[in-house]
Formats: structure tokens, sequence, C-alpha cells
């Protein structure tokens, strides 16, 4: 007979800039990881499987992730959970709730949208301590340019453009629910350049590296590479385009990640 499963939705924050992403990876410092080791350490004797409600790449933060849990035994005093976790993880990561679950749920088919906010600014050589939390760009930008670019890619379009690594059977048609760039408010701190901006995009899944490419596109806008129509041209079916740039991880968060139940 088949011993019965506890399952739990764990939400967590952590800063990526020191951890090669989400997947677990030999040899790699990794968020996933990370859990792994600590959950082993917590309970030595204890069968555990932590399942992520998507990867983010290297150096990606998250300030709303989460991931699911599946232990063969029930965790009793949930906050109880949450504060030992907390102690014996790095500064770097921290857990926010833990919640039972039925066993159908499911936290990649049970997504519903995601947010990502990509932090950037641009003319002058940001402070050091910028880095983990927003991407520098030396040139001037048009960002009119780039505020009106940002709203085309609203809407269901085929983004196989805005991918790497494309496999024959991957789902390229995809459904942006929203897309515009906005001044920073959302992040301060004493050392943050004096303005700084942030892509907000929302959807319910995104492939590897489609956010980073439709920053890095957006920026070749800016910087008079690309036109509105290239960009237009971009999300055709047909479109052969070879985009020349990939924004780097460090200035992208996953700010919002909701479910269906």
């Amino acid at each position: 007979m088949k011993k019965q499963q506890f399952c739990y939705l764990v939400r967590l924050q952590y800063l990526g800039f020191r951890y090669n992403g989400w997947q677990e990876q030999p040899k790699m410092r990794t968020i996933t990881g990370m859990l792994n080791k600590t959950y082993a350490f917590l309970y030595p004797d204890k069968h555990f499987k932590i399942l992520g409600a998507g990867r983010t790449d290297a150096k990606v933060s998250s300030l709303d992730g989460a991931f699911e849990l599946f232990v063969d035994d029930e965790i009793k005093d949930l906050n109880s959970f949450v504060i030992d976790f907390n102690k014996n993880l790095p500064p770097d990561i921290r857990l926010l709730s833990i919640s039972a679950v039925e066993q159908n749920f499911n936290i990649i088919k049970d997504s519903k949208t995601k947010e990502y906010c990509y932090f950037f600014s641009f003319g002058t050589k940001n402070h050091p301590f910028s880095a983990p939390f927003i991407t520098n760009y030396m040139h001037d930008l048009d960002l009119d340019v780039m505020k009106e670019g940002a709203t085309l890619f609203i809407g269901t379009h085929d983004f196989s453009v805005y991918t790497a690594e494309l496999k024959a059977n991957a789902k390229t048609i995809r459904k942006i629910d929203s897309c515009h760039i906005e001044p920073n408010t959302m992040l301060t701190a004493n050392f943050f350049p004096e303005q700084s901006y942030v892509l907000r995009i929302k959807g319910k899944g995104f492939m590897r590296y489609q956010i980073r490419m439709i920053m890095g596109a957006l920026v070749q806008l800016g910087k008079g590479e690309l036109s509105l129509d290239d960009i237009r041209a971009s999300l055709l079916s047909d479109a052969d385009m070879v985009l020349k740039t990939i924004a780097p991880g460090s200035g992208l968060i996953l700010n919002e990640l909701t479910f269906t139940n």
C-alpha cells in the first residue's frame, strides 16, 4: 500500500546574484541545491522532494517565488518550520510562508500569472553596489521609443525569436497580459542611480531567456539598432530575425506569482 504523502506550498524570496539559477546542477551553487541541503541538514532521515514553480536563470532574483514540498510525514508546526529553516538558510534566501495543499495541486500547471520586473539605468556608470539589482547601460537610450516598443509585446504572438535553444515541440505562441516601462519606484537605496527604470511584464509563462531577450531587443531599439517595424516583424510566425542582445540576468526579478487554487 502506498504511503500517504503530504504536500505544502512554500513561498520564498532570494537574491540570485551569487547563484547559478534555480535548478540544481552538479558542483554549482543553486537555489534548489541550497534548499535541499538545508532540509537534509534539519531532517537528515526524512524523505522529501522540492518542485519549483519555474526555473530562474543565473543571477535572477525573486520577491515572490514558490516551490512545492513533498514529504512523508506531516509538518505539525508550520510556523516553527519556517523559523528553523530561515535560521539555517544563507542570508540571501528567505522563506515567507508554508501552507498545506491538496495532493492534486500542481505548482506548474496551477500557476496562473507571473510578473517579472527588469530594472535598468543608462547614460552614466552606476555605483558598484547597484550591480545585483540594476543593469547599467552606458549608452544613451531613447526611452520614449522603448516605451512604445514595450507595448507591442502585449497580446498573443509567436515568440520563436525570443528564446534560446528552441526545441522542435516548443510552445512558442504565448500571450503577454501587460508590458510597459516606467520609472523605478519599487526598489530604492542610497547608492542607486538618481534615475532608473523598470520593464514590467506579466503573463502565464515564459520561455528560457524570453524576458531577457525582450529587454535586449528594447535596448537595441533605444540605441537605434532596431526599429518599431523590426519589433513588429519579430513577433510574426515566419520571423527569421536573430537578436544580438540578451540582457544580463542580474536586472531581472520575479515580482509576483499567483495560482488558480
